[in-house]
């Protein structure tokens, strides 16, 4: 499959490295491959807000479409939860977790006083184990926290029937957390936080855009 040829090719960027008059053997990362959801998936999602320190509980928001929407306050802490369950079993599982405290900026608005809010809008994508948030753009002074999950995907990502200990080296080395601005832009990697044990990747957001996780793809140069 294409992960096990990719790690081959890996290995063999690393020999290659090492010889001077074969330098173009190899090229650089050719793009991410996109983690699926395996099975049907169902979203629901819960929002909280902190008021003069105290923690509360903002009716629960409905995903219509696998879109949900919600006032972010600067100033103030609003955090947005989003599970899933499917048909793999009975379980509700998270898929992501979003806390702002300080929105900034929002283009077509400008500047966003103390106190002041913005409608913040998420959209789950349903082919792949990713989400875009808007208005795109949107900026933080203090970095929103964002935590994805990517339980919902198969964890055999070599996609030889069974996710076994090569899967667990794929994940390690291959698997990040990537973003693109627009939809007519590339994919990039960012610097994200990984538990294997969770399944999930952590992130410190300066801006709203598009994210979503995935195996980095190497490609051999003929």
């Amino acid at each position: 499959m294409f992960v096990r040829r990719s790690l081959l090719v890996l290995a063999l960027a690393l020999s290659v490295a090492r010889c001077a008059d074969q330098p173009t053997a190899v090229k650089a990362p050719a793009g991410p491959q996109f983690l699926k959801w395996t099975g049907t998936p169902q979203f629901t999602s819960q929002t909280r807000a902190r008021r003069s320190g105290a923690m509360a509980l903002v009716p629960p928001l409905s995903l219509e479409q696998y879109t949900v929407s919600f006032w972010a306050v600067r100033g103030e802490s609003r955090s947005i939860r989003i599970n899933y369950s499917s048909t793999i079993d009975n379980g509700n599982h998270p898929f992501l977790e979003l806390t702002t405290t300080d929105p900034v900026f929002a283009p077509e608005i400008g500047e966003i006083a103390m106190g002041d809010s913005v409608l913040i809008t998420i959209t789950v994508d349903t082919s792949k184990i990713g989400v875009k948030f808007e208005p795109t753009g949107l900026q933080f002074g203090t970095a929103s926290q964002l935590k994805i999950y990517y339980g919902g995907a198969s964890g055999d990502l070599n996609g030889d029937g069974v996710a076994n200990a090569e899967d667990a080296s794929i994940e390690q080395q291959l698997l990040g957390l990537w973003y693109r601005e627009y939809s007519d832009e590339e994919w990039a990697p960012v610097s994200a936080s990984q538990s294997a044990e969770e399944k999930s990747f952590s992130y410190a957001l300066p801006h709203f855009c598009e994210y979503a996780v995935a195996l980095l793809e190497w490609a051999v140069q003929l």
